[in-house]
């Protein structure tokens, strides 16, 4: 089994979405990963749980964690 390189600590939301799709803009990354997130429901309410907030600039550990178990390992 292979071991990963991903670390699941703070991430701003455009460092994130830049590493599930590099090769487009931040700006289209994040929008990007704003619909993965608005598509999987169950992930939505992880989100909410942990008070997220809509205009949040940046990702909690504990958010990143539950962004990598819906959508996998970017």
């Amino acid at each position: 089994m292979e071991k990963s390189s991903f670390t699941p600590r703070s991430y701003s939301k455009s460092e994130l979405a830049m590493l599930y799709s590099p090769y487009i803009t931040p700006k289209a990354a994040v929008r990007k990963l704003n619909r993965w997130i608005a598509f999987n429901p169950g992930l939505r309410q992880q989100l909410a749980a942990t008070g997220i907030l809509p205009n949040a600039k940046c990702y909690t550990p504990i958010q990143v964690h539950a962004i990598v178990e819906a959508l996998g390992e970017p």
